[in-house]
């Protein structure tokens, strides 16, 4: 019964709620370090919102359901829910612009990771606390509703495995047996407990190898929620702690790892997932080419280079493409040795191509999405077939004929629809003072909602900072279409979402 009252309180007012008790940890945070200035705000900003909450929520709980379209509240809750997030932000540092607290709000929910305030001691420790937990929480939001609103109206990327007229038994159960009030609260109360115990295995795992607890904690939440989020200097310090982050990075490029029987067919082995072997194939593919590129070059300079200088290297590469396929945007600790120690440029461009990627469908991760791209693969593999065998005859069932047919389409379609969106975030930068070089960097770091490729894919840093107020906005609005989809923004265009469900 109390499950249901919730059900029927608009979502944004739920997460009005959240984001007042979410306060409350910087706020005693900042208290146990003595720094009270720094708490009060974040104390009294949930008392006054936690109020402010209550009379919204006791003025529309008995509201009519009819009309009600999650799809919207989802896109709308982006649209207020950072601005409600920065106002503690903003209190603490009073040195600084609404405007900009917003850009750091937005961005960490978004998961984006794009921080305004990147000097070393900038921020107090409570609110690189406040950052790294709405990232956290950003990311546990977009996975929550990846199932409960996107998956059943077949966007996401679930729309390249599964025919419309024929979606799955566990889709169709969830969009018959519950409104989509009901599934958020289900799939958040499902979801939860595992998101929260993968976070705290992380940090007590990178713990033990030899972190400090608040860089492990800062480490853990940045890789579950794949947001990127740290304080400066907090980067992984050991290639031990990056084994580590890289084993729970899978949870970004396959959704089997979480409970529930619409997330994944669990029938066949890890190694036959189709994004499970697309993200070792690129991965693999990556490593390779940049570690023959990075030895090719050493040798160029220096000679033969020494084994453990290529194990290092290979092993920082490999790293570092994998945290940018899903979309983290860490860098190895060896990464920058090997570009030194082979003396060639930064591979951006390749850093950049793996970000525009992605990770699995149903995660954390932005970008296109593997399955996406595994789709346009299977189609390219069939087209080379027939151009061998004009005669052929493409097996694997009606599923897989699905997917290299209607589903590679659909990919295309997005594809070309990311890649306009790209094409218009870098023509609005250009137009307001932003080289191309600069403009390229910074929208495909919003619209891939991975932050670090500003700093890491071009020879120099491109500081958000620097940035002037119309260029964060344009940059806030790609965040947020990155992060809910294109598809899923022109799908509002249709009439009948703005009907009931």
């Amino acid at each position: 019964m109390a499950l249901n009252r919730f059900s029927d309180l608009p979502l944004l007012v739920l997460l009005m709620a959240a984001a007042a008790l979410a306060m409350l940890v910087p706020g005693l945070h900042a208290y146990a370090l003595r720094d009270h200035d720094v708490g009060r705000p974040f104390l009294y900003g949930a008392v006054m919102l936690m109020i402010f909450t209550a009379m919204v929520g006791l003025a529309v709980v008995n509201r009519p359901r009819k009309g009600r379209n999650h799809l919207v509240s989802l896109v709308s809750t982006y649209a207020v829910l950072p601005l409600l997030l920065a106002v503690p932000f903003h209190q603490v540092l009073q040195d600084t612009r609404f405007l900009n607290a917003w850009f750091e709000m937005l961005s960490s929910f978004t998961t984006t990771g794009a921080t305004l305030y990147d000097a070393p001691g900038r921020l107090p420790p409570s609110l690189h606390l406040w950052r790294m937990l709405v990232g956290w929480l950003g990311g546990f939001f977009i996975l929550v509703m990846g199932v409960a609103v996107l998956m059943p109206l077949h966007l996401g990327g679930m729309e390249i495995m599964v025919p419309r007229r024929s979606a799955s038994d566990q889709t169709r159960q969830i969009a018959r047996l519950a409104d989509p009030g009901e599934r958020e609260m289900r799939l958040a109360l499902l979801l939860g407990p595992a998101y929260l115990g993968f976070t705290m295995a992380l940090w007590m795992l990178l713990v033990m190898a030899g972190e400090d607890g608040f860089r492990a904690l800062a480490l853990a939440m940045a890789t579950i929620s794949t947001s990127g989020i740290l304080p400066v200097g907090a980067e992984p310090a050991s290639v031990g702690s990056e084994v580590l982050i890289a084993g729970f990075l899978a949870l970004a490029v396959t959704r089997r790892a979480f409970p529930g029987d619409m997330f994944a067919d669990r029938s066949r082995p890890p190694l036959q997932d189709p994004e499970v072997r697309m993200a070792l194939g690129l991965v693999a593919a990556v490593t390779a080419v940049l570690f023959l590129r990075h030895w090719v070059g050493a040798i160029d300079q220096a000679g033969t280079p020494s084994l453990g200088h290529l194990l290092h290297a290979l092993w920082g590469t490999a790293f570092t493409a994998l945290s940018f396929l899903t979309t983290t945007g860490f860098v190895a600790t060896e990464w920058d040795m090997a570009r030194h120690w082979s003396g060639l440029g930064n591979p951006g461009l390749i850093l950049m191509g793996l970000a525009v990627i992605g990770g699995g469908v149903a995660t954390t991760a932005g970008g296109v999405k593997l399955l996406r791209v595994y789709a346009l693969y299977r189609l390219g593999e069939r087209e080379l077939e027939r151009l061998v065998h004009p005669h052929s005859v493409g097996g694997g069932g009606a599923q897989q004929r699905y997917l290299r047919g209607q589903g590679a389409q659909l990919a295309w379609v997005f594809f070309m629809l990311f890649a306009m969106s790209i094409g218009g975030v870098v023509a609005a930068l250009t137009l307001l003072g932003q080289g191309f070089d600069r403009a390229l960097v910074l929208a495909i770091a919003a619209l891939s909602n991975t932050g670090p490729i500003a700093t890491h894919a071009g020879d120099l840093p491109v500081r958000f900072a620097e940035l002037g107020d119309l260029a964060k906005m344009v940059l806030g609005g790609a965040m947020v279409l990155g992060r809910v989809e294109v598809l899923a923004v022109l799908a509002l265009a249709n009439p009948a979402a703005w009907r009931a469900p």
